[in-house]
């Protein structure tokens, strides 16, 4: 298991070696130790799973203190663009994204901590996404930031997909009115 670093701060990739021979692959989906050693401390307490079809965008989503996640996040089928804004107010990077392609295919992760809002669009039907979680559900702490808000201008690979968004994300405030608890 690899574990690289991105351009903001707290973000991290996370790569597992594959085991393939002619039955198909075998791989560590989740090593503590090698997560601890490159700084994820973390107690999962939940593992969430959503299925489905191609232009799906869920997103952007957090959850306020004391419900903060942390999450890490994976394709077990399909393929997403997966993407992460930094919404911590005294960081230096406030306002900047970053975003990754996740497959079932690549089996990469990505390490969100808590001060983020994320979210992903499915790029093929029938598409797996994990969710292992540092901290529960809670409905009320439920917060997020508009996904098409100009001023983030996140580069959705978008264009010829039926995009399809629930209610509640398509009210969510822009970036400039969010009052972020982070």
């Amino acid at each position: 298991m690899t574990v690289t670093t991105t351009p903001i701060q707290g973000l991290l990739i996370i790569q597992p070696r594959i085991w393939p021979d002619d039955r198909g692959y075998f791989y560590e989906s989740y090593k503590k130790n090698v997560l601890a050693e490159a700084g994820i401390v973390a107690d999962f307490v939940q593992d969430n799973q959503s299925f489905s079809e191609k232009g799906a965008l869920r997103g952007l989503h957090a959850q306020a203190q004391p419900f903060a996640q942390g999450k890490l996040v994976r394709v077990i089928k399909g393929k997403v663009w997966d993407v992460a804004v930094d919404v911590r107010k005294n960081s230096p990077t406030y306002g900047q994204h970053f975003g990754i392609e996740l497959s079932g295919e690549n089996h990469t992760q990505f390490w969100i901590p808590p001060g983020f809002v994320h979210g992903f669009v499915t790029l093929e039907d029938d598409t797996i996404f994990s969710y292992k979680c540092t901290n529960y559900y809670d409905k009320s702490s439920e917060l997020g930031v508009l996904w098409n808000d100009p001023a983030l201008d996140l580069p959705w690979p978008i264009e010829g997909l039926d995009i399809k968004v629930s209610p509640k994300d398509q009210v969510h405030p822009t970036l400039a009115d969010f009052n972020s608890p982070f």
